[in-house]
């Protein structure tokens, strides 16, 4: 089997979904209250981040814990209906060059995955008009038909992208030297590392000079 992995944010959607959740979140007209509160929790890690005292995957883990402990106290459909307004405003802005490859790779039978950090619920109506074979992204854990505060969260980023995928395809025979993966950020190498066609889109600094060095492909 071959398999075409493809990260979200910046990659098949060109745009942050965490600012559009900040976003949506400041806008709503029963959740606004609840922007501030995301603020005052989320200074000190991202003063600390700034500051270098704090790692960037830690910081990331922790905002969008924080960023879900605002939405706790609503049932699971006011939940999923909050994300589903999320993900109607990201369809104007989809890169269309990437949707073509993920279309394409689907028709030649390549199984399609989307690996990301942005929220399960949020990815799954976003992309629910294309040909997606599978979905992983962080999961948001109900319990008594709320999220609650004290749940953990497994947010998918960096290695743990690789692992995941790894999971999934556990006792499967996967051919990975004609797969392919793409990914705009440094974080996304281990993905990008796993396949013997990576493909960089609008690369940050860090994975363009890894990927000029390797010879990759880019798309800009």
């Amino acid at each position: 089997m071959k398999l075409a992995i493809f990260d979200f944010d910046g990659t098949l959607y060109k745009e942050e979904t965490f600012q559009l959740f900040l976003d949506r979140l400041k806008e709503h007209p029963e959740y606004n209250t609840r922007h501030k509160k995301f603020y005052a929790a989320a200074l000190l890690p991202y003063i600390g981040y700034k500051a270098k005292l704090y790692p960037e995957s830690k910081m990331k883990e922790n905002l969008t814990k924080k960023y879900l402990n605002v939405l706790s106290g609503l049932s699971a459909q006011e939940i999923q209906t909050f994300f589903d307004e999320v993900a109607g405003d990201m369809e104007q802005d989809f890169n269309t060059k990437i949707v073509e490859h993920l279309e394409e790779h689907a028709a030649n039978d390549v199984y399609t995955m989307i690996v990301s950090g942005s929220f399960t619920p949020v990815l799954e109506t976003a992309v629910a008009h294309l040909p997606v074979d599978k979905i992983i992204g962080t999961d948001i854990p109900i319990k008594n038909n709320t999220y609650e505060k004290s749940s953990s969260i497994y947010h998918i980023q960096s290695i743990r992208k690789k692992v995941v995928v790894q999971d999934h395809f556990h006792g499967q025979e996967i051919d990975w030297e004609h797969s392919y993966a793409y990914g705009d950020s440094y974080s996304d190498l281990p993905v990008l590392e796993l396949v013997g066609n990576p493909v960089a889109v609008n690369p940050d600094d860090k994975l363009r000079e890894v990927a000029v060095a390797r010879n990759w492909e880019i798309i800009e």
